[in-house]
């Protein structure tokens, strides 16, 4: 079992400041370096304050000139969002002056508040055509000279300048949910990233078996990594365990603000819906949050992560972005990389 990072920027109100946000999140992420993690991904939202992330390359730059070793991806890349010219040299550039640490994450896309903003008229849930087309072009222009005609993109002759450091080009990464992206992955010799949410582990079940059987309808040899990420705190008593439910309790309330499309958002945070008021959300009760997360002890955390690892888990995302404060977020990691990383070694 190896490990990544995911960790934004986040402001859940305007009390926190920027340049201090800024400093916590680059120290997380040298100590996920210095702690044994393998990964750490930037993503990529829009005009929303709990993840700041207009551009995930130019944060990736940013750590790249801060660490020394720990591969630096994107989760994700919106794929409707870019031009593959722009994308494809954007990367490229990454991976070069990092020295070859670019981990190249693509997806979907989240929110249609975004869509609405960047792509108008798209929906979300047609965001997949996009990186279904994007994807194949971005590696063909990674080879050299290449002309699209295409149904979103068209260009003639161009190539990606300059070309990615590793060859034949960086790893790929999906974010896959439904058959048709795991599908997709497989068919593009892509790894694996999913995100079951709040969901029980039954939904993680779901998306190896959605995995498995891509791969036996292909007839592929592929063995894609598959990675999977939960909200993660660690905490040694009652009161962590108290300020980890509440944190998290009050993101998922800005979080189905944006799912539900409500467009309740001021100067870029989210109006919090009280969870209390949603039917229909079993998940949501602190019991649940605290069984399907990943929260609890470095002891009921190891033992979670060793029950991903017999579903057939290749690797491990903290997600560590969730509210909690600075001071509980590096406690919580610094338990992560004391206690649990080692069981795994």
């Amino acid at each position: 079992m190896k490990f990544q990072l995911a960790v934004n920027l986040e402001r859940l109100d305007d009390s926190a400041d920027m340049q201090d946000v800024a400093r916590h999140t680059l120290e997380m992420v040298q100590m996920a370096e210095d702690g044994g993690f393998n990964i750490v991904w930037a993503a990529e939202h829009h005009a929303l304050e709990m993840t700041i992330a207009p551009n995930p390359f130019q944060i990736l730059t940013w750590w790249a000139a801060e660490t020394n070793k720990i591969r630096l991806g994107t989760a994700v890349a919106t794929a409707a969002y870019w031009h593959p010219i722009k994308l494809a040299g954007e990367a490229a550039f990454l991976d070069l002056i990092s020295g070859g640490r670019l981990e190249f994450g693509i997806g979907s896309g989240a929110y249609q508040r975004e869509f609405d903003r960047m792509k108008p008229g798209l929906l979300q849930t047609d965001g997949y055509k996009y990186m279904q087309e994007m994807l194949p072009v971005v590696l063909k222009l990674w080879e050299g000279d290449y002309a699209h005609d295409g149904e979103y993109w068209q260009f003639p002759t161009s190539t990606s300048v300059p070309k990615p450091l590793q060859q034949p080009h960086p790893r790929v990464w999906v974010a896959a949910r439904s058959p048709i992206t795991y599908d997709y992955a497989v068919k593009n010799n892509a790894n694996i990233m999913c995100w079951p949410f709040t969901r029980p582990h039954a939904e993680a079940e779901l998306y190896k078996r959605q995995l498995d059987e891509a791969i036996a309808r292909h007839g592929s040899k592929a063995s894609p990594i598959f990675a999977l990420m939960r909200h993660t705190a660690l905490y040694e008593n009652r009161a962590g365990r108290d300020e980890a439910i509440a944190a998290i309790t009050r993101v998922l309330g800005q979080f189905e603000n944006l799912y539900r499309n409500l467009d309740d958002v001021v100067n870029g945070f989210p109006k919090e819906i009280p969870l209390s008021e949603l039917e229909g959300r079993e998940q949501y009760k602190p019991e649940m949050l605290e069984e399907n997360l990943m929260f609890g002890s470095p002891e009921t955390v190891i033992e979670k992560v060793k029950m991903y690892e017999r579903l057939g888990v290749d690797e491990y995302i903290y997600y560590a972005s969730m509210g909690l404060s600075p001071e509980a977020q590096k406690r919580s990691l610094k338990l992560f990389c004391d206690e649990v990383i080692p069981a795994f070694q």
